[in-house]
């Protein structure tokens, strides 16, 4: 090995004092220094007011977004303790702010139970931020510190009395930190902080945004706050379905901790609308608690069917998909020591917690379905029905495999694969059409791109069961070149292609294809979604081109509407250029589509990711499902954002 260093000793190991140790790595502690962990810091702040909620001593948090992009947080809580610290002799609000680990979720007797993933807390948010100012208002009085990149610049002081409790946080985030963005997404906060609202029922959350006022110049503002809890959690979920029954909740304690579970059925196909909280953080990767909600759902439904005669001896156990389909339910658990797990530290692995949990949905389940008839056939119906779908689709695969469809070595005849069979370096063009299809196929590079052209419109996975879908060619050919099957056989790990890139036209009916295409993705395969192997391509809408020029050279390419008008207006002399529309991808000559949508080096490609599971549940539901009436009045709602449409 070249230059190998003469000496390794005690010198050559680096200790981060203090704070330097985030401001070194910052994404060892809020994750990323893109929009996520910009995101982050504000959820760190909440957190801490939420600690106080769990408490039992705050009723209401405000937050709002200031012009400049920095935001204040503001809760009615005790208060941040302002006496001094016992071992580092400074005031305690400064050691919180200050040293790394130090709040009352670590030991002692400040919160039985308490949120916020990574446990770092509010310091993090200050070694992060140019600037941090704290309001205490505790004990009749209002006390102020301030903080310069994570260093206190105004010690702690009195300014003045109080009437009541509280703590007060204006932060700004280093743009040297934060490098791709400090600006703030509205709705990403809105959605988290329903989120939060939802989870520890009556506690009011508000959100203002002050860059967007109306005619009086009152900022933008939503308030989140729900009496009823995850039970209304469940009923926003199923905003847009037929349900089969009123929402179930129950709740259970012991030493080790509370569970709190509200669950509803519907007649959506859906199996994916269960989601599982450990002290309000969302565990998308499951853990010990789904764990024991899964397996009392599923023996609790299966004896009350054998026991009412409506499953005889003859038939089959229903699965745990087929008890689950079209159930959305909320598990939420807190306790006091939470251990997470996983690639991306959400999965809960306190095993005490399980038997809690199925303890209290077999329990309450039970006494639910024995209590209530009506709705009990109609969630077993629901669930024979989802058995006897799953047999047929069962029966497909068989029939498809014995044909050779769903063989690896049987890829479908349209697809143009890539010579790769390295995953990792290999991607796939769904493309709409075979006129794109055959100009993609032209300017792809053959040794890491393939090519599936897909012939008009696919099926509808919200409205057709899985049978169904299978039936579909259309659908047999997308899961046969992806590789990883779906349902009880879907391996993510056998994906042929890690970027699937979603490739149609710039028109309604490709945005049309493109939302179908999404829905199998987030129905069939989510698991693809959340490794973030699913990309959207982004090919130009215009091409500016000097007129009358023999050269057919496009001299730009316009990504977008909005930009059109300021694109030339660039240009000294507009008047001396045409300006060409690209309705299709078959438009473009495949150097151009090479150039534009194509070539890693020079592309844009939209990465899709499910942040807001639940948003994400309802939006599909509402704008894919049977019901008419929820997209009529989404249309209604935003019609007018709404700019251009091809006819």
């Amino acid at each position: 090995m070249a230059n190998k260093p003469d000496h390794y000793d005690g010198s050559d190991i680096q200790v981060l004092e203090g704070l330097e140790a985030v401001r070194k790595r910052p994404g060892m502690y809020i994750g990323s220094t893109g929009p996520r962990g910009l995101h982050h810091l504000v959820y760190e702040v909440v957190d801490n007011s939420v600690d106080e909620a769990l408490a039992g001593y705050c009723t209401q948090i405000e937050v709002w977004i200031h012009q400049d992009n920095s935001i204040t947080v503001a809760d009615n809580g005790r208060g941040i303790p302002v006496d001094k610290h016992p071992k580092e002799k400074i005031p305690t609000v400064e050691v919180v702010l200050t040293i790394l680990h130090a709040g009352g979720k670590f030991g002692g007797e400040g919160y039985k139970v308490s949120g916020g993933l990574h446990g770092v807390g509010v310091s993090v948010v200050n070694a992060l931020s140019t600037r941090v100012e704290v309001n205490v208002r505790r004990d009749g009085k209002e006390y102020a510190i301030a903080f310069d990149h994570g260093k206190t610049c105004e010690k702690l002081h009195e300014v003045g009395t109080a009437k009541h409790t509280g703590t007060t946080t204006t932060f700004w985030p280093d743009p040297e930190v934060f490098t791709e963005t400090t600006v703030y997404d509205y709705d990403t906060l809105a959605n988290r902080f329903r989120e939060m609202a939802f989870l520890n029922k009556g506690l009011k959350i508000i959100l203002h945004d002050e860059r967007v006022t109306d005619a009086d110049g009152n900022p933008r503002t939503d308030v989140f706050q729900y009496a009823g809890g995850i039970v209304d959690f469940v009923k926003y979920l199923n905003e847009g379905k037929e349900t089969l029954n009123k929402p179930i909740y129950f709740e259970a304690e012991n030493v080790d901790g509370t569970v709190e579970v509200a669950m509803q059925w519907s007649t959506s196909y859906s199996t994916n609308s269960v989601m599982a909280f450990a002290n309000n953080i969302n565990t998308h990767e499951g853990g010990t608690h789904l764990d024991g909600f899964k397996q009392a759902v599923t023996r609790t439904i299966n004896e009350y069917a054998r026991n009412k005669g409506i499953l005889k001896e003859k038939d089959s156990n229903l699965s745990g998909d087929d008890t689950r389909e079209g159930c959305a339910a909320i598990i939420s658990v807190k306790l006091h020591d939470p251990q997470f797990e996983g690639q991306t530290k959400t999965k809960l692995g306190n095993t005490e917690i399980r038997p809690l949990v199925q303890n209290a949905v077999t329990q309450g389940l039970a006494e639910y379905l024995e209590e209530n008839p009506a709705p009990a056939k109609r969630i077993i119906g629901k669930a024979t029905q989802a058995l006897k779908a799953r047999e047929a689709a069962r029966k497909a695969r068989e029939m498809t495999r014995r044909k050779g469809v769903l063989d690896s070595f049987a890829l479908p005849g349209k697809l143009a694969d890539c010579s790769s069979k390295t995953p990792a370096e290999s991607e796939i063009f769904i493309v709409e059409g075979d006129s794109a299809g055959g100009s993609a196929k032209q300017a792809r590079d053959r040794k890491t791109q393939a090519i599936l052209p897909l012939r008009g419109k696919i099926l509808n996975v919200e409205r057709a069961g899985l049978h169904r879908s299978l039936s579909s060619d259309t659908i047999s050919s997308l899961i046969t070149a992806i590789g990883t099957n779906i349902g009880e056989d879907f391996d993510a790990d056998q994906a042929r292609y890690h970027r699937i890139i979603i490739m149609t036209d710039a028109d309604v009916d490709g945005a049309h294809i493109r939302c179908l295409l999404l829905t199998f993705f987030y129905r069939y395969m989510p698991e693809l979604i959340n490794r973030g192997y699913v990309y959207i391509a982004q090919p130009p809408i215009f091409g500016l081109k000097k007129k009358n020029s023999r050269n057919p050279k496009i001299e730009r390419y316009i990504y977008d509407e909005s930009s059109l008008s300021s694109v030339l207006a660039e240009y000294d002399e507009p008047g001396k250029f045409d300006v060409q529309r690209y309705k299709g991808l078959g438009e473009m000559d495949p150097e151009q589509l090479w150039e534009t949508t194509m070539e890693p080096a020079t592309r844009t490609l939209l990465q899709v990711n499910i942040d807001d599971a639940a948003e994400a549940e309802r939006v599909v539901s509402e704008l894919m499902g049977d019901l008419v009436e929820p997209r009529k009045e989404f249309i209604q709602k935003h019609a007018r954002d709404v700019r251009f449409l091809d006819i």
